[in-house]
């Protein structure tokens, strides 16, 4: 049933891994502003997009191994996705919360829509790996694509707010 896929994943847990990598560049050069209202930020906004570069490359390389069936990696994204969604709740919540930058609707929707859908995603494509249905991959690659652009919205918005704030200091 994953035949075929491998490139995919490979390619989004190298996209996921790189742009780990690139965040942490951002927030080193963010160092300075750690003011209370920017740590309050940075947990609101940074974690969530950490959580969703990570994912990204969890579940590439979840989907990779040569199980010898589809219900062990079914199991384990299942479990991922239905955290992953609780998680996203919880961060919308904070985000609400936090008064970063005016965001409007379509940055809403990018910042806790997405998610939202991409783990939901990654819960029915699990649901179809383990009752082996051919939407299953589909669904789970859809899964992964919302997460990393969510990620690399989330990424570009506080390299935005880091430029920004560095040009006050």
């Amino acid at each position: 049933m994953l035949h075929g896929w491998e490139n995919f994943f490979i390619a989004a847990a190298t996209a996921g891994a790189t742009l780990i990598g690139l965040l942490f560049v951002a927030i080193t050069l963010g160092v300075g502003l750690s003011t209370p209202h920017g740590l309050d930020a940075t947990r609101a906004f940074l974690t969530p997009t950490l959580i969703r570069f990570n994912g990204v490359l969890f579940v590439s390389l979840d989907m990779l191994p040569p199980w010898p069936s589809a219900l062990p990696a079914g199991i384990i994204l299942g479990i991922f996705g239905l955290i992953g969604l609780l998680y996203q709740i919880q961060a919308s919540l904070n985000q609400r919360k936090i008064d970063f930058v005016p965001l409007d609707w379509l940055d809403w929707t990018l910042f806790s829509v997405a998610p939202v859908l991409g783990n939901a995603s990654l819960i029915a494509g699990a649901a179809g790996l383990i009752a082996q249905r051919p939407f299953a991959p589909y669904a789970i690659a859809g899964a992964t694509a919302l997460l990393l652009l969510a990620g690399i919205f989330g990424a570009w918005h506080l390299t935005l707010w880091i430029a920004k704030s560095r040009d006050k200091t």
